[in-house]
């Protein structure tokens, strides 16, 4: 760990410690508000609504304000926020992975965390290849708060969620008005308009409204239209004694950049930039391109413009309901019907790169000589043909009163899910000029402009229909006396999963006889249990144990036969952890100490190759916010000791090092100072240097990255913001390719400048 980095992160805990002294020269007292909301009631990973102060869960949540300052261009990029949460935000609005600490990203996507919008997934499962549940997500204006659950009840109160619940959770139109807003980049070519407004219309009927559009080129290098696109989303809620029923809709059609690795050289364990590439800035996205002839699941021919990017299309309708049953009963139902499409193009270097002498093959300068270097740019091309999904989440709940002031809570519950997936992939070889500034593809031996043929031998043109079905039945009982609750809950999860899959020979085409049929079901039993104390109404001791499964979906296709014949592994997790939360005056603190160990089994597509392995990590996180006056100070700090403890036969060198990707600390700080009609702030996301490979050959420095925002409210109706992400363009990697020929990183500078005129 670097000189800078261990005095950044001193220099939070210091000033975590400075607040908490001082705050204990005041009386300890329930404040009306604070920091951190202690008092705000969370439903996500809960059997019913529970305040923060009073659950024995390590949650965070974040006010629709406090999400705006963080400037975040993407939900993954929000999350990096979060204390506790691991989020590689590298890959543009998709692609991102995400865990929460010391849980394992060993595969793409979030395999252990579930995404929810409204309390309901996303996706079912986290991880399925080429589409992460994070690519359906956009923030705009119809966002209330987040609420992130780490660890505890997570895996019994969802299904596909050991290690946590990220839940976005939307505006209802309880307050009377909306805004209409513009904003654009400085220095590259991205312009959005957002709307909102929400309403009641009568006094026990309420709606809301709000969205988004945009078109531009996006902060990335492409010399074409990458971003094209946006999002409705409405509910209209009716109110009544006992309960509430509310309808919603969303409608998402979005087109946006996929930021993928680029070429990058590797000596002594440290990475290199090569001359013309900009990891920040680069997509390999151009005008040049010709179309991406690619093979059909019916074995037709079919062209794809490369510079499409990620295409996300969404439909979705959802019903919520509460009803008082009588006898003290209540039925709550939630489901939603989904219909998920889109397109996931990018383009993959296959190596870093040789200088030669070529011929431009596309583009204005086509016939003329290049003397530079080329390289092997693979478009990852895979339609998603269908991602939909139907899932329902019914529960009944009662509370009983006992004897000495006791009430014991009980909730029954049943959640029915259906998971559609549909790929088809294709990994086409092109010849490329290795630049960052719209380049063009290069002569080859085929008629096609730049085209090798296909890539890794052919390995990658593949169609995939499936379907995954779950029957989750789940319990909880809740005891409360006085400060003291306790609660334990058990979860038996039943995957079923059938359809078919096939790998077109020589990627050319798709023969009945190598069809493989998939027909089994995997059960698993998930428990939790925890208690909360509360000394004073400012002070609370919690602990937790779990025990929760992510069961396998596409990424274990064309390894072990799926028919039923031979045992399919899955993916558990197992938790401890416990903590205090604390509070005093205008300082919030929330602290945990945890433990996660993991055993799970992952098959490589392109190596075909199968993995197993087994985590331990303990750790601690903190939370904290201080208000002083104008100014208002958060932050956390996760510290994380992990190590894998177990592989498959011939990993053993690997026994006893750090897993990939994962630093020892991650940080968050974020100061905030309001003066007459001027707000302003920053936001210092860090982390430390952590290996790119479980084998410990390549080291991906530390990195802090500074955002912030300016906003200035010009009368009552309008204000004028000006926002920067990484204002001050760091560098900082967050994948490297196991060879070291290419690496993933964070995004460069995006300034925007926006005026928002409020009714």
């Amino acid at each position: 760990m670097n000189a800078n980095f261990t005095r950044m992160a001193a220099a939070v805990s210091m000033a975590v410690l400075h607040m908490s002294a001082s705050a204990q020269q005041q009386p300890l007292a329930t404040p009306a508000a604070d920091g951190l909301n202690m008092e705000r009631i969370v439903v996500t990973g809960t059997s019913g609504g529970q305040s923060k102060m009073k659950s024995s869960v390590s949650v965070s949540t974040m006010e629709a304000e406090a999400i705006a300052h963080s400037a975040p261009t993407s939900a993954a990029e929000l999350l990096r926020s979060v204390p506790g949460v691991r989020s590689e935000s590298s890959g543009g609005e998709g692609n991102a992975n995400i865990t929460v600490r010391g849980v394992p990203i060993s595969a793409g996507g979030a395999r252990y965390v579930q995404i929810q919008e409204d309390g309901l997934p996303v996706l079912q499962s986290g991880d399925f290849n080429f589409i992460t549940p994070d690519a359906y997500v956009r923030l705009d204006g119809s966002l209330s708060h987040l609420e992130v659950v780490r660890g505890g009840s997570a895996s019994t109160m969802a299904t596909n969620s050991p290690g946590g619940i990220i839940n976005f959770i939307s505006k209802t139109g309880t307050e009377k008005g909306g805004s209409v807003g513009v904003s654009s980049g400085l220095g590259y070519d991205s312009k959005r308009v957002d709307f909102d407004y929400g309403a009641p219309i009568d006094n026990q009927t309420r709606f809301f409204i709000g969205g988004f559009y945009r078109s531009g080129e996006g902060i990335r290098n492409s010399g074409v239209t990458s971003e094209k696109g946006g999002q409705i989303r409405a509910n209209i809620t009716r109110d009544f004694d006992g309960g509430f029923v509310r309808v919603s809709l969303k409608h998402l059609d979005d087109q946006t950049p996929t930021a993928l690795p680029v070429p990058v050289s590797v000596s002594n364990k440290t990475i290199s930039t090569i001359d013309g590439i900009d990891p920040r800035k680069v997509s390999f996205y151009s005008p040049n391109w010709v179309p991406d002839v690619t093979l059909n699941k019916n074995n037709q021919r079919v062209g794809s413009n490369v510079n499409d990017g990620l295409t996300v299309k969404s439909d979705t309708i959802g019903i919520e309901a509460q009803l008082a049953l009588g006898a003290g009963w209540t039925l709550s139902e939630n489901f939603r019907s989904s219909t998920n499409t889109g397109h996931f193009i990018g383009v993959f270097p296959a190596n870093n790169g040789a200088v030669g002498s070529y011929t431009i093959a596309s583009g204005p300068a086509t016939g003329t000589a290049y003397n530079g270097r080329a390289f092997s740019a693979v478009v990852f091309n895979t339609s998603i043909d269908d991602a939909g999904s139907t899932m329902s989440d019914t529960r009944v709940a009662r509370t009983f009163a006992l004897a000495d002031d006791m009430r014991l809570t009980t909730t029954a519950g049943l959640y029915l899910s259906r998971q559609k997936l549909g790929l088809t992939w294709n990994f086409n070889e092109y010849l490329m000029q290795e630049t960052g500034n719209n380049p063009a593809l290069l002569k080859t031996a085929s008629s096609t402009p730049g085209l090798i043929g296909p890539a890794f031998g052919g390995c990658c043109s593949r169609a995939i229909d499936m379907q995954y079905k779950y029957t989750s039945p789940y319990l909880n009982l809740g005891l409360e006396r006085g400060p003291l609750n306790v609660d334990a809950s058990v979860r038996r999860d039943r995957q079923q999963a059938d359809g078919q899959a096939n790998i077109a020979t020589g990627g050319l085409r798709y023969d009945p006889a190598t069809r493989q049929f998939i027909n089994y079901s995997l059960n698993h039993t998930s428990y939790s249990a925890g208690g909360n104390y509360k000394v004073t109404p400012a002070l609370a001791f919690f602990a937790r144990v779990s025990d929760g499964v992510a069961f396998n979906a596409d990424r274990i296709l064309f390894g072990t036969p799926l028919d039923g014949s031979k045992p399919i592994n899955i993916n558990t997790v197992k938790q401890l952890e416990g903590g205090v939360k604390w509070r005093s005056g205008a300082l919030s603190t929330f602290v945990t100490a945890f433990q996660a160990k993991t055993d799970e089994t992952n098959y490589e597509a392109t190596t075909q190759k199968t993995t197993a392995n087994s985590y331990d990590a303990k750790g601690v996180e903190v939370e904290s916010a201080y208000q002083i006056g104008a100014f208002t100070i958060n932050g956390g700090l996760t510290v994380t000791n992990a190590k894998i403890t177990a592989t498959a036969p011939g990993g053993e060198a690997a026994i006893g090092n750090t897993p990939r990707r994962q630093a020892r600390v991650v940080y968050q700080v974020a100061p905030t100072y309001t003066v007459g009609d001027a707000n302003f702030g920053v936001s210092v996301v860090g982390t430390g240097q952590a290996w790119a490979d479980d084998a410990h050959t390549i080291l991906m420095p530390a990195y802090q990255v500074v955002h912030g925002f300016v906003n200035y409210q010009v009368n009552k109706a309008v204000q004028v913001s000006l926002t920067f992400n990484n204002l001050f363009n760091k560098l900082g990697y967050t994948e490297v390719e196991g060879d070291g020929h290419a690496a993933r990183a964070i995004t460069g500078r995006a300034v925007k400048v926006g005026l928002k005129y409020a009714f």
